[in-house]
Formats: structure tokens, C-alpha cells, sequence
């Protein structure tokens, strides 16, 4: 029997919590994997949401059943795209296939997701990216990990001296929010060393817990896409805000993830 197929107690620890996620979330990431390769087609709308709920569908089937056994009580977030607060209790937040467009499209940049949320705070994450086999996991309170190796935000104390990155939150985005973004944006460029710009966000922001990069902003956003990697951020010894520098939730029309000796010069950059 697979190791996700266990049942696990509902009073297992939070450790052995995270042990049984990273198992299904490999498991669904090798589904998913096995659907990689040629580039997907679409001529319409309804043809591309067709194709991305094949991925999503593939990697819940693992998934909803496997994170269910784990932990029976907890409720599952339906939508991956929503926002804002969840009422109390303990929520799945999972995104089945993190960057799913870029999956359709023969691009790498994709993962799988879950994350476990309680009185609406994160308490473990696992992201796993099929294509490399890495598997970002925290624990509040325990770290964050990179395949068991202990992650930490770079040590960079000037912007002038850092890579930044933003992401494209989802399309069809407001014209307020695209203004927003482009005007940060050219802020960037004009104080940061290199800025990057792609999507999904997840992927931006384990390579900022990991030292790789300094520095996260993105406008709007879904729970599902910036959850995980602000766990692993503030596990990893970053600091999380929206981009005026005040305290993010999953309600923050902003969010910010920095290295902590930049995240008062990048809140100046991205305020201006």
C-alpha cells in the first residue's frame, strides 16, 4: 500500500502531518507529470479550461482522498483562486497544478501544492516541483526545508544589489491592478539589480526562501497561490507584509516577501 493511502489518526502530530502531505503531493506530482511533454492547443476559452481541469482533476484524485485520510476534520477550499479570510476551523488549501498553463504550454515552471490551514494561519506546506523532483516543506515553529535540507532568506542588505520578482496574479485582472503592477514594475527596475516576471508566484517565492532571490511583491492574489510560500518565507527568516509594509493576511489587496535587510527599502520603492 502507498504511503498516502494509509490512514492517518486525527490526532497525529503536525510532523507526521507534514510527512503524509509531502507523500501525496509527490504522488499527484508524478500524476501530473505523466501528462508533460507536448504543448497543449486551445482556440477558445471553453478549450482552455477544458485542458486545465484535465491537470486539476488528475492531481485532486490523489489528492482529496489522500489529504481527507490525513486529516478527516479538515474542510477543503473548492475554488483555488479565492481570497480572503476562511471561517474557523482547519481548511485544505491545495492547488493541484501550480503554473497549470505553463504545463499546457511545455514550460517547466509548475508545481503541486497543499497546504494546511487552522484558524486561518498556515501551519505546514509541502510544494513539490515534478520536473526537478525538489520538495519545499515548514512547519510552523520547525523551519522550512528544501528535501530535508534547512532553507535560509539571503543575507542581502541593498536593493541595489538584488533580484526581485513579480508575478501575473491571474487574467483578466482589473485595469486598476494592471496599472498597479506595471507602475511597480518600471519602480523596480529603476532601484533593484534585476527584476524577474513570471508566473506562478509559488516558485518565485521558494526560491526566495531559499537565498536565491531577494524579494516578492504581487497585487491581488489567491490564497492558494501565496500561502505556501509565505509559510516557507517566514520559516526560512524573511519577512512578510502587504507592500506598504503592514501586516499580510489573506484579505491584503498587496503582498510582499523580502530578505529582512531590504524590506524597508522595498516597501519605500514599492510605495512611491
Amino acid at each position: 500500500m502507498s504511503e498516502t493511502l494509509q490512514t492517518v489518526d486525527v490526532a497525529t502530530s503536525d510532523a507526521d502531518l507534514l510527512a503524509g502531505t509531502t507523500a501525496a503531493v509527490r504522488e499527484a506530482g508524478a500524476a501530473l507529470r505523466e501528462l508533460f511533454g507536448d504543448i497543449v492547443r486551445y482556440e477558445t476559452r471553453e478549450e482552455l479550461m477544458s485542458a486545465l481541469a484535465v491537470n486539476d482533476d488528475t492531481a485532486l484524485e490523489v489528492l482529496r482522498p489522500a489529504l481527507t485520510r490525513l486529516r478527516p476534520q479538515a474542510r477543503w477550499v473548492e475554488d483555488e483562486l479565492d481570497g480572503g479570510a476562511l471561517p474557523p476551523g482547519e481548511w485544505w488549501v491545495v492547488d493541484p497544478a501550480e503554473g497549470n498553463v505553463n504545463h499546457l504550454h511545455g514550460l517547466p515552471e509548475w508545481a503541486v501544492t497543499a497546504t494546511l490551514v487552522r484558524e486561518n494561519s498556515p501551519v505546514l506546506t509541502v510544494v513539490h516541483l515534478p520536473l526537478t523532483g525538489e520538495t519545499y516543506t515548514a512547519r510552523t515553529g520547525a523551519g522550512a526545508h528544501l528535501d530535508g535540507r534547512p532553507l535560509r532568506v539571503a543575507p542581502t542588505t541593498d536593493l541595489g544589489l538584488g533580484i526581485v520578482a513579480t508575478s501575473q496574479a491571474r487574467p483578466d485582472e482589473d485595469e486598476s491592478v494592471v496599472r498597479a503592477v506595471g507602475s511597480s514594475i518600471t519602480a523596480m527596475l529603476l532601484d533593484a539589480l534585476v527584476v524577474r516576471i513570471a508566473v506562478p508566484a509559488t516558485l518565485h517565492l521558494t526560491n526566495l526562501a531559499a537565498g536565491r532571490i531577494d524579494a516578492f511583491w504581487q497585487f491581488a492574489g489567491a490564497r492558494a497561490d501565496l500561502l505556501p510560500g509565505a509559510l516557507l518565507v517566514t520559516e526560512a527568516g524573511g519577512r512578510v507584509s502587504d507592500a506598504h509594509g503592514r501586516p499580510w493576511t489573506p484579505q491584503s489587496e498587496s503582498f510582499l516577501a523580502t530578505a529582512p535587510g531590504i524590506h524597508a527599502e522595498t516597501v519605500a520603492t514599492l510605495s512611491r
